[in-house]
């Protein structure tokens, strides 16, 4: 079956240049979307295609459904990759997509929905013998209701938003005085970030690691996993230093992931890439946590250990390719560590846009650099504030980290505050170095 001709690109910045180079590789053509404020982007400039869909406003232009579409339509697009965040994880854009016979680079529509709601994702996964963390089966309806659930349980506990992710519509809730306001709280956020308001309700499990396992998966039935990312540095939420392998897995562990993600894939007929994400306690007991139903920002990790272009599998198994290889053939060599570059302040991490004076990106062995920001380039205050990711690849996790360590003092940007000095402050700390850390470090670090 042969691949798509041309594809577009329903997305900007670092994601949007990626999906362009591997397209490239791939021979196949290219259309760039992108809103006013993006006029001068890179990701226009390596399309071999570009179309405006609309002003600077997220919502009148990367999420605008119908300028999307018409984009496809008018350049004669056979597929559009979303990306990530976005219309990446809407079941409504995928379905239009295929409405509209183009098609979407990603799992199906009834995958996305059910990814989506994390309570009903949590309700299937239990139904099949995968490790649930206790909580709610299903959205909490009351704050009556909630209260009552939270006396069951006991607290600390964790309100989330069904629908969504990347930390918003989350509260830690440590008393039953905070619940009322932490459910008000996450309530609106979620319903501002995903449209969806529902909340469900977890045991907060304290001294965690966040893992998550790349799994994908053809229309043919067969489904293999890429091993695991360990995702554990994080700062209220969002994930800002990954790694693979984790440093807390070892061989037995993995394979019980390994498993439990296949089994995940199973439940779900699913198709194309995707990620479970699960967490690990300290005793090694494995929950399911969620799916992320989309190209994850940390899957070049992944890539530098396994040798596989995730990006590129996304596109052929989109165009109705089966998998090329099986699980037994999937290896991993080495070590990787992300550093995700913010234009943002490294003390309060407040957002820091404006023009970019300086852009020096280092190099060398081991060294991978995803970005699409160059010197005189103005970042934008409307949209993410990722400007780079920083991938270093050692043959050990300490050469990683050294690697990583020379990179970081190389790149130099100029104009603007960016969290290069905060990833040289933490990979420099005892604890990431020997690797015992969980998702509270970073909180008892700035305490």
């Amino acid at each position: 079956m042969p691949l798509f001709k041309k594809i577009l690109i329903a997305n900007r910045g670092e994601i949007a240049v990626r999906v362009i180079r591997a397209c490239k590789e791939l021979g196949i053509k290219t259309v760039a979307v992108y809103s006013e404020g993006d006029k001068n982007s890179m990701h226009i400039r390596l399309s071999d295609e570009s179309i405006c869909i609309g002003p600077s406003s997220v919502r009148e232009s990367y999420l605008n459904i119908p300028a999307i579409l018409s984009a496809a339509e008018i350049t004669d697009a056979e597929a559009i990759h979303p990306g990530y965040g976005f219309l990446s994880e809407n079941p409504n854009f995928a379905d239009a997509c295929i409405k509209s016979k183009i098609a979407f680079i990603g799992p199906t529509p009834d995958n996305i929905r059910i990814g989506g709601n994390k309570a009903k994702a949590k309700q299937l996964m239990k139904k099949n013998g995968i490790p649930v963390i206790p909580g709610t089966d299903g959205p909490v309806a009351s704050k009556e209701l909630a209260a009552k659930f939270a006396q069951k349980i006991g607290y600390p506990l964790i309100i989330k938003a069904s629908a969504g992710g990347g930390g918003r519509g989350i509260r830690i809730v440590n008393d039953e005085i905070q619940l009322e306001k932490a459910m008000d709280t996450a309530q609106t956020e979620a319903m501002s970030s995903f449209g969806n308001g529902e909340l469900y309700i977890e045991k907060y499990l304290p001294r965690i690691r966040h893992i998550e396992v790349q799994v994908v998966a053809d229309r043919f039935g067969n489904a293999i996993h890429l091993g695991e990312r360990d995702c554990s540095i994080q700062r209220r939420h969002q994930k800002l230093i990954e790694e693979s392998p984790s440093p807390a897995i070892y061989s037995r562990l993995r394979d019980k992931l390994g498993k439990y993600a296949i089994k995940a894939v199973e439940a779900l007929n699913y198709r194309n890439v995707g990620t479970i994400e699960f967490v690990v306690d300290s005793a090694e007991n494995v929950y399911f946590m969620e799916i992320n139903t989309r190209v994850q920002v940390e899957h070049p990790i992944t890539e530098m250990v396994t040798g596989i272009d995730i990006v590129k599998e996304q596109i052929k198994l989109a165009s109705g390719l089966a998998l090329p290889f099986k699980q037994k053939q999937v290896r991993m060599y080495g070590h990787a560590i992300e550093c995700r570059i913010n234009a943002e302040d490294p003390l309060t991490f407040l957002p820091s846009p404006g023009t970019i004076s300086q852009f020096y990106q280092p190099g060398g062995p081991g060294i991978r650099v995803d970005s699409s920001v160059y010197c005189g380039y103005t970042v934008p205050p409307l949209y993410d504030s990722l400007i780079a990711k920083l991938i270093a690849y050692g043959a050990t996790r300490r050469e990683a980290i050294e690697r990583m360590l020379r990179a970081l003092d190389e790149f130099k940007i100029g104009g603007i505050k960016t969290t290069i000095s905060f990833h040289q402050k933490v990979l420099a700390t005892p604890e990431f170095r020997s690797g015992k850390f969980d998702t509270s470090f970073l909180e008892m670090l700035r305490a």
